[in-house]
């Protein structure tokens, strides 16, 4: 039987009925209908389903009439459209045929039924209250009288002395003058942006867009427990005008996100509409900020708790590897049908009923829940000010303890957890670090109260000293994992501090607390100090206090020196990154490179130990192995006293690829180490980074640029690397311990007819393809799942079909050459030149200035042009395919203009594949190699790209994506000299 005959018309008479309780029920057929499946709850039976798909549930509808009502429920049907959900959306009257329209069915299957089918023998007290939340109404929902202030005019100091950071407060009067009191209606909106899309939210990781006519029509006839409402952050993108009608009110002006240029800055600003019944579920907003909402038209009804109470019926997960918080509660129609009435009024929240006109301000860290009343508009904005920025900060440190201790309170905590951190004395204000405690996943009740004795009288208290004392002093800010919640990234949370230390000098003493808690500065600032003392290098003044960047190491600017402490991937790999930093920096010295005079001049290289509480310095040029090293770390090459750099390039090259090996048998965080640092000290240079100039810079300096990188990366390509020898192979073609089974992993069947050098390379490359599906769907969205579905496809079985034409066409450049593998927008040094010197100047001009590795942040920017004259940070110097350098440099650096990478590729002039590829074979195509080496790249180039090319979401192929983004690199073939 076909699974998609079940028209409409069969379920619209059912569905009212099937559920309704019968007076006389003769007999239960639950037991016959479901067979083993009758032992499982309804509520578990219903969640079951939503993992299959729409065609399997229309073959399940047909095994019985008890399973044909629980595969036609609407909410199910809801569920899988919006899993499944390929294009904008369209409404068409119900759920199923909605998601029969996206699967491109709906007319084959629209049929009219021969007769009615009726049903008797089956009751479900769930699936009952579930339709009854359906269709009831909230007319009787209102709670004018609530327990929030009600203030009018009220002050800026009053707010601040009264209510910020402290309690909620409704106030009126604030939008008065705003021209959106009037004219954000429905109807004004539909007839001004009814054209337009806007994002709907629902509980699904897919991004849903609906035009906005389209949703005023679903709004007029959907029937749905807890509807889509639009919920939308780009809306002053899409329908710039909406910007006008509103202005933040005078209250929450201060706002320390405003440093940040838009393409920074995370989300803060939401247009909010929803018909009756829809709303938020209970949460606390992201990374602790505070919030302003102001209702247009409508009414909403809130609940709020403050922070550390969980409210009943939610339970809050805290990841212990990355401290996300995931949050599983029920809908807001549902709490407050099912929860609300079981609690006693000292436990019941505070609420009110919000009426147009009216802003209610949510403080940080506050648990709320809102539900609409009637169809209702409404614009609200997320802010971090003096009072929250602490805590803002704290939620973006790393570790779990202190996430879940700022949601869900004292049951958050391990059974002595608490005790142990009053017993710890060690805790430094400016450190804030605590004992490490035992570790394990948390499910948190607030119906279920605490049994230890630990935490009896125990009051928690949403303070920044008290929480920031669980903070986990093991987590360190740049090597562990960053939770996927947090709202902007990791590098991006380190460029946020820095520009606030510079535009917001007044605001230092305040800003330095939040970086000791995110960053932990106060340490990274110890351990500078000791570097200059033992240099002989001035000390940091108050001003360069701060790390700068956002690189990936904690990066410094004093006096004249730049100063970079390696902790990248934890200490191993930072010892192999600075070790072949200061061999590649040798071997431009040795063969004279016009390369060494663009990039930094090294002035002090060494490692820092910390050993009995004090910290000890020496020395180290990359050559040898300190005897510090070798005493106390099982981490030494073997080959150690065969090779001048045990830490050079060929040893890392056997690194990375046994790491790569174990990262798939093995998960979790590299490991780090507290007490040892390598680091290296490089001449400033004047000027800025590109990234600071970007939207400065005129189309002749863009070009300059691209013509600057054409050249530099060429003398980097075309650099002699240092020779290979048997003492080198450390992994290739060894038994090498793992955690299997037998304790090895034989490596035998991965040999290849390629040189020890290529040979390693290419196994690297294949083990990263190994679970590159897995990959990609962590890194998710804006990645399309049906092109991540097709990876596997698309990459080839195996990388040597690549280089196999290497070995007879001559034409080719070299496969394997030293890339640098981070030239982005943050890596490339300006400086400043009046418009006549700039002119027809030679990139290759070694005029006097200083080499250096960051962004002097004191220099002008007011000169009639710039030019780049350096490339810096070459921590991630590496072996590989050139091409590997043109992917940041392409998407990144020129952000996809096909123009600037023209003119890039005049001035590189070194061929990418060769001449004498085969004939309509993909493994000939630049494109092809490129886009493959960026699906295997260990960042988030795909997803970049996607951001990038918005619509090749809609992609139906990889081959497209690589024809759009890469098509340009088949046309050339590169230059002889």
């Amino acid at each position: 039987m076909n699974p998609m005959d079940m028209d409409e018309a069969r379920e619209s008479q059912f569905q009212p009925a099937a559920s309704v309780p019968a007076a006389a029920v003769p007999e239960d057929r639950r037991f016959q209908a479901l067979g083993d499946l009758r032992f499982l709850p309804d509520e578990t039976l219903s969640a079951i389903l939503t993992y299959l798909s729409p065609r399997d549930i229309g073959r399940l509808s047909c095994v019985s009439s008890v399973m044909y009502i629980f595969c036609n429920e609407e909410p199910l049907w809801m569920t899988l459209c919006l899993k499944n959900v390929n294009r904008q959306l369209e409404y068409k009257g119900s759920w199923k045929r909605t998601t029969l329209h996206q699967l491109d069915l709906l007319t084959e299957y629209e049929k009219t039924p021969a007769k009615q089918l009726h049903f008797n023998g089956f009751y479900s007290l769930f699936l009952y209250r579930r339709l009854y939340r359906c269709y009831t109404t909230l007319d009787g929902f209102s709670f004018d009288n609530g327990n929030v202030d009600r203030k009018k005019d009220l002050s800026l100091q009053e707010f601040y002395d009264d209510y910020d950071g402290q309690k909620p407060v409704l106030i009126s009067g604030l939008a008065d003058t705003w021209p959106a009191r009037n004219s954000w209606t429905v109807e004004q909106l539909l007839q001004n942006y009814g054209d337009l899309a806007f994002r709907l939210s629902q509980r699904s990781s897919r991004k849903v867009m609906m035009t906005f006519k389209d949703y005023v029509s679903y709004t007029q006839i959907q029937h749905d427990e807890d509807p889509l409402y639009i919920f939308y952050d780009k809306f002053g993108e899409v329908a710039p005008k909406l910007l006008k009608d509103y202005s933040v009110p005078h209250l929450f002006q201060e706002d320390f996100f405003d440093v940040l240029g838009r393409d920074e800055r995370p989300p803060f600003r939401w247009l909010i509409i929803g018909p009756e019944r829809s709303g938020a579920s209970w949460h606390v907003d992201p990374a602790l900020t505070s919030a302003w909402n102001t209702l247009l038209c409508g009414r909403k009804r809130w609940a709020l708790y403050p922070p550390g109470k969980v409210p009943l019926g939610v339970t809050v997960h805290v990841n212990e590897d990355d401290g996300d918080v995931n949050i599983d509660t029920p809908s807001s129609l549902q709490w407050w049908l099912d929860f609300y009435p079981l609690l006693s009024d000292e436990d019941k929240p505070i609420e009110c009923t919000q009426l147009p006109g009216e802003t209610i301000f949510v403080p940080s860290g506050w648990w709320h829940c809102v539900l609409n009343l009637e169809t209702s508009v409404a614009v609200t904005q997320n802010f971090v000010n003096s009072k929250n920025f602490e805590f803002v900060c704290l939620d973006m440190a790393p570790g779990y303890r202190h996430k879940g201790l700022c949601r869900a309170g004292i049951l958050a905590l391990d059974e002595g957890s608490l005790v142990d951190v009053k017993n710890d004395s060690s805790c430094e204000e400016n450190h804030v670090s605590c004992s490490d405690f035992m570790r394990k996943e948390k499910g948190m009740k607030t119906h279920q109260p605490p049994e230890s004795d630990n935490l009896e009288n125990v009051e928690f208290v949403y303070d920044i000293k008290f929480l920031s004392r669980f903070l986990d002093q093991e987590r360190d800010h740049y090597n562990s994992e960053w939770s996927s919640s947090n709202v902007i990234g990791q590098r991006n949370m380190r460029g946020w501090l820095q520009k606030l230390w510079v535009k917001r000098p007044e605001l230092r003493g305040l800003i330095w607390k939040g970086a000791c808690i995110a960053l932990n500065a106060g340490r990274w600032h110890d351990r500078l100090r000791e570097i200059c003392a033992f240099n002989d290098f001035p000390l940091p003044t108050d001003e360069e206090k701060l790390p700068v960047g956002t690189g990936s190491n904690p990066v410094y600017l004093v006096a004249e020196n730049v100063i970079k402490i390696l902790v990248e991937r934890g200490l191993e790999a930072s010892l192999y990154a600075l070790g072949t930093e200061l061999q590649f920096y040798n071997l431009l010295d040795q063969v004279n490179s016009p390369l060494k005079d663009h990039i930094p001049v090294v002035l002090a290289s060494g490692i820092l130990f910390l050993k009995d509480g004090s910290c000890q310095v020496i020395p180290w040029d990359g050559k040898g192995v300190p005897a510090e090293l070798n005493e106390n770390f099982n981490m030494v090459p073997e080959n150690h006293n065969e090779v001048d750099y045990p830490f050079g390039i060929w040893n890392k090259k056997q690194f990375e690829y046994h790491k790569v090996r174990l990262s798939l048998l093995e998960s979790g965080n590299p490991e780090g180490c507290s007490t040892v640092w390598p680091y290296i000290v490089l001449k400033r240079c004047r000027g800025k980074i590109f990234a600071d100039l970007r939207e400065s810079l005129s189309w002749n300096d863009m070009l300059n640029l691209a013509t600057f990188l054409g050249e530099q990366l060429r003398n980097l390509h075309t650099l002699p690397y240092p020779s290979f020898n048997v003492s080198n192979l450390l992994v290739s073609e060894q038994r090498t311990e793992l955690p299997l089974g037998n304790g090895f992993l034989d490596d035998t069947a991965e040999k290849t007819s390629f040189s020890p050098e290529l040979s390693t390379y290419i196994k690297t490359l294949n083990k990263k393809k190994e679970d590159i599906s897995s990959r990609l769907t962590k890194w998710g969205d804006p990645i399309p799942v049906t092109l991540i579905d097709k990876v596997g496809e698309y990459i080839p079985e195996d990388f040597e079909k690549f280089f196999n034409m290497f070995e007879d066409d001559k034409s080719v450049a070299k496969p394997y050459t030293w890339i640098h593998a981070d030239v982005m927008d943050d890596n490339i040094q300006m400086k400043p030149c009046n418009l006549t010197s700039c002119l027809g100047e030679s990139t290759h001009d070694p005029s006097p200035v200083n080499n250096g590795c960051a962004n002097d942040y004191n220099g002008s920017t007011k000169s009639n042009s710039w030019r780049p004259c350096h490339i810096i940070d070459f921590s991630d110097l590496s072996l590989g395919h050139p091409i590997c350098d043109l992917i940041p440099v392409h998407v990144d650096v020129f952000r996809g203009d096909s123009r600037l990478l023209k003119q890039f590729l005049e001035s590189y002039k070194l061929p990418i594949v060769g001449r004498k590829s085969a004939e309509n074979s993909r493994f000939g195509r630049a494109s092809y190699l490129t886009m493959c080496l960026c699906i295997l790249h260990d960042e988030n180039v795909v997803g970049a790209i996607f951001s990038l090319w918005k619509e090749l979401r809609q992609a139906k192929s990889w081959e497209e994506v690589e024809e759009k983004v890469w098509g340009d690199l088949n046309n050339y073939t590169g230059f002889d000299d």
